[in-house]
C-alpha cells in the first residue's frame, strides 16, 4: 500500500504541514493582537476536504485536533480511525447538509455550520433527540444573497433563529458565512458580526485561507483554513 494512500505521513509531508500550521496559527496570533483581541479567542478548524490521507495524518501528528469536513460521506470514510485514538479530536460540518444524511451527520460531527432551512433544523432537532447527542449548531447566513448558494438570507435571519433555537431546541451558538468569491470579504464579515449581536451569539465562523485575518479583525472565533495548511486539493475523481 503506498503511503499516499495508507494515511501515514513521510517526513517531509509531516515537516511541511506542521510548519504550515505554526505559521498559519502565529498570523491568527498577530491578527488578533492588532485587533485587541486574545489570541486564544480564535480557534482554526483545519479544512481536510479532498485533501490526500498523508497530510491530514500529518496535521493530527502536529497535534492539531480541530478539522472540517464538507461532505458526510467523506468524512465517514476518512476519520473513525483517528476518532477511536484521539477522544479530543473535534470534527465540523462545514458543508451543506442534505436532510437524507442527517443520521450519519449526527453520530460523526460535533457541530454543523450550515444549519440553513426550517426543514434541516426539524430534521436535526429529532436526530438528537433519538439519539441523544446534541450538537452545537450554526446557522449559515448568505451574506451576499447569492442565489446559487445556501444560507439563510440577512433579513430572514431573525425568524429563522427562533425556529431553530426555540421551536426546534437547537443549540444554535452561531453564525457561518461564505462572502461572495468576487467582492471584498470585510464588509460581509462586518455584516456577520452585527447579525450576530444582535441575536446575542458568540460563535463566528468566517474567514478562510485567503481572508482569515480580515475576519479576524472583524470578530471571527472560528477560521476554517485548508489550502494554505494542506497545499492544494486533489481534484475530485
Amino acid at each position: 500500500m503506498s503511503q499516499h494512500h495508507s494515511g501515514v505521513a513521510d517526513a517531509a509531508v509531516t515537516a511541511a504541514v506542521a510548519g504550515n500550521l505554526a505559521d498559519i496559527r502565529s498570523r491568527m496570533d498577530r491578527a488578533a493582537e492588532a485587533a485587541g483581541r486574545r489570541p486564544g479567542d480564535v480557534a482554526l478548524v483545519a479544512v481536510s476536504k479532498m485533501q490526500p490521507p498523508d497530510r491530514v495524518a500529518a496535521a493530527v501528528a502536529a497535534g492539531h485536533r480541530l478539522f472540517g469536513e464538507n461532505r458526510v460521506q467523506e468524512a465517514a470514510m476518512r476519520w473513525p480511525g483517528f476518532r477511536e485514538r484521539l477522544p479530543d479530536l473535534r470534527l465540523h460540518l462545514i458543508g451543506p447538509l442534505q436532510t437524507n444524511k442527517v443520521r450519519d451527520a449526527v453520530a460523526l460531527f460535533d457541530m454543523i455550520e450550515t444549519v440553513d432551512r426550517p426543514k434541516l433544523a426539524r430534521a436535526l432537532a429529532e436526530e438528537m433527540a433519538r439519539t441523544g447527542r446534541r450538537l452545537d449548531c450554526l446557522i449559515e447566513v448568505n451574506t451576499g444573497e447569492e442565489a446559487q448558494k445556501h444560507g439563510i438570507v440577512p433579513r430572514e435571519l431573525p425568524g429563522f433563529y427562533r425556529v431553530a433555537a426555540e421551536d426546534c431546541g437547537l443549540a444554535v451558538r452561531g453564525l457561518m458565512c461564505i462572502p461572495p468569491l468576487d467582492e471584498a470579504p470585510a464588509p460581509h464579515f462586518a455584516l456577520l458580526a452585527e447579525l450576530a449581536a444582535d441575536l446575542g451569539l458568540p460563535v463566528l465562523s468566517m474567514g478562510m485561507s485567503a481572508d482569515f485575518e480580515a475576519a479576524i479583525h472583524q470578530g471571527a472565533t472560528l477560521v476554517r483554513v485548508g489550502t494554505a495548511i494542506f497545499g492544494e486539493r486533489l481534484p475530485r475523481s
